[in-house]
């Protein structure tokens, strides 16, 4: 939670920054603003101190940022200093770590996205994501669910981001809790519907792929404004989020590396109808 905080932060210092200069108003005028020293906004704007939330509206409204470009900063200070904002209801089930996440997705230019053994949650038919939640033995299956339906109305924007999925032919294969050619072929069938999607693109790394090796599961988002492009990497414990520049372009090098090996468009409609029509037999027996 450390690391996503002091990276959020960051971010959201940088773009107050920017919003002021634009502006055309120095840290001393805000400062003014805010009843507080200029070494304090500098502090904010560099990430070193947090900042309140009625600190970052007041500024926001100072420099004449209103709307959703307001909106999506006042999201990004919520995470930065890690408050459960408007994370309320059923959506309070999502983890900690994830929030930012699900909060900076919708307003993502391009995501792009590497998952080995499981259907990553955009992705998922809701008879998979039921038998999942199931297997886990979570007890609040409806809100998970929910939340999880919720978050596939990104696909459903005005504008929304180009989603470029990589799935491993493992996780077509691993079903929850083990053979199951029924929740499967829903899964196929949904990943085939959603694949006509204009700014939806999934491509299938087949087993016998030539490569080296493959590596964990990351998520790679690009934004059109001045948020800061990030990799966010899932692990058993939480989330991190890695912004630094190098370590950003390692992860695109690895993620052309995969898309460079994986099957064409085209192919991956194919392999995933032979596959479903495997399933369909073994349904059938």
């Amino acid at each position: 939670m450390a690391s996503t905080v002091t990276s959020r932060r960051k971010q959201l210092g940088n773009e107050l920054r920017h919003a002021r200069i634009a502006a055309k108003m120095t840290q001393q005028q805000v400062a003014e603003v805010l009843g507080c020293t200029q070494g304090k906004v500098n502090k904010i704007e560099s990430g070193a101190v947090g900042v309140k939330l009625g600190d970052v509206r007041a500024m926001l409204e100072a420099f004449g940022v209103n709307g959703d470009e307001s909106e999506t900063l006042m999201n990004l200070a919520r995470a930065a200093a890690g408050q459960r904002g408007h994370w309320s209801g059923y959506r309070s089930v999502v983890p900690h770590w994830f929030r930012t996440f699900t909060d900076l997705e919708p307003a993502a230019a391009e995501i792009m996205t590497w998952h080995g053994e499981r259907i990553p949650g955009p992705l998922q038919s809701e008879h998979y994501m039921l038998k999942q939640f199931t297997e886990f033995g979570a007890t609040d299956v409806t809100s998970l669910v929910r939340n999880r339906l919720d978050r596939k109305t990104v696909f459903d924007q005005p504008q929304p981001p180009y989603y470029r999925f990589i799935l491993s032919e493992a996780a077509l294969l691993r079903a929850p809790g083990g053979e199951a050619p029924a929740v499967m072929l829903d899964q196929l069938e949904h990943l085939l519907e959603l694949d006509r999607r204009q700014r939806v693109y999934v491509h299938v790394l087949r087993l016998n792929a030539r490569l080296a090796a493959v590596p964990n599961d990351f998520t790679i988002m690009r934004f059109p404004d001045r948020t800061r492009d990030f990799v966010y990497i899932e692990h058993s414990a939480g989330g991190i989020y890695l912004d630094d520049q190098k370590d950003f372009q390692i992860f695109v090098d690895a993620w052309d590396r995969l898309r460079g090996a994986a099957l064409e468009r085209h192919e991956t409609r194919e392999f995933l109808r032979e596959l479903a029509d495997k399933y369909r037999a073994a349904m059938g027996a």
